[in-house]
């Protein structure tokens, strides 16, 4: 049985608990609150059940925090509310899903929403899952840059959520400056002007992989080697990203590839 099967049986009700099992229960109509009193109570990593409880606290997690970052600069913006739809429409939710998905984003801007506590308990769910950690910090990322934007507030709560997550301020300011690339290099032309376009875009990719121009050719790959295989969709699913999000992955390797194929290109008629 899938994670949402289990969480619309009750399946998952003796092991999701605490904040994020509250908001569950909260956004779907059931009660998770079977037996056990705290997050410390939770089963051993590593089994089957403890995946698919995985996956559904991320699902919880990633549109309640999404809520948050949204409203954090005391306006909810369009751009904002389009990003939430996107993910939700490139996950292909069903309408129960994308229902919940909804209503936790609506309860991730409600003055009550303790984001930390959530970032907490992901990150006593997920464990040692680091690249699964790194997408949850891209999704948000992505949220707070919808509006071209990173208002104050939005990168205090980003910053507070790494660091609660694991992430030092230095790899937080590294993810933060990828993610900012990504978007730019991804939306194609659109946001390069025709004076600096190629120049610009060939920035980006750069950014994108993390690397600079002075960095060599081996040094390069090996950069592009170790995101492919942080956002490999098949490995993010085994450590706990819902299935439905397999195309979000797969979507950054796809940009991910784009990156490194123009930095070679250039490389190769500039050597």
């Amino acid at each position: 049985m899938s994670w949402w099967g289990k969480v619309i049986g009750g399946a998952l009700g003796f092991v999701l608990v605490g904040p994020i099992g509250a908001l569950l229960g909260a956004a779907i109509g059931h009660s998770f609150d079977k037996g056990l009193s705290g997050i410390e109570s939770f089963s051993q990593f590593g089994t089957p059940a403890d995946q698919e409880r995985v996956q559904a606290a991320f699902f919880t997690a990633t549109f309640s925090m999404m809520g948050q970052i949204a409203k954090a600069d005391g306006q909810v913006t369009e751009d904002e509310i389009s990003i939430a739809q996107q993910t939700m429409a490139r996950m292909q939710l069903n309408a129960e899903q994308k229902a919940t998905a909804q209503r936790l984003f609506n309860e991730g801007k409600s003055a009550e929403f303790d984001y930390s506590a959530v970032a907490r308990q992901l990150k006593v769910e997920c464990g040692r899952r680091t690249n699964l950690l790194q997408m949850f910090m891209e999704i948000q990322l992505a949220t707070a840059l919808a509006d071209q934007e990173l208002h104050a507030e939005e990168q205090r709560i980003l910053l507070n959520v790494a660091e609660i997550l694991g992430f030092r301020k230095g790899q937080f300011e590294q993810l933060l400056a990828m993610a900012a690339a990504q978007q730019r290099f991804s939306h194609g032309n659109q946001n390069y002007s025709s004076t600096s376009s190629s120049l610009d875009r060939l920035q980006d990719a750069y950014d994108v992989l993390g690397v600079s121009k002075q960095n060599t050719d081996a040094e390069i790959k090996k950069a592009y080697r170790k995101l492919i295989s942080q956002h490999h969709p098949d490995k993010l699913v085994s450590k706990g990203l819902p299935e439905e999000m397999m195309k979000i992955a797969t979507e950054k390797t796809r940009e991910i590839k784009d990156a490194y194929d123009l930095i070679k290109q250039h490389r190769t008629n500039n050597s």
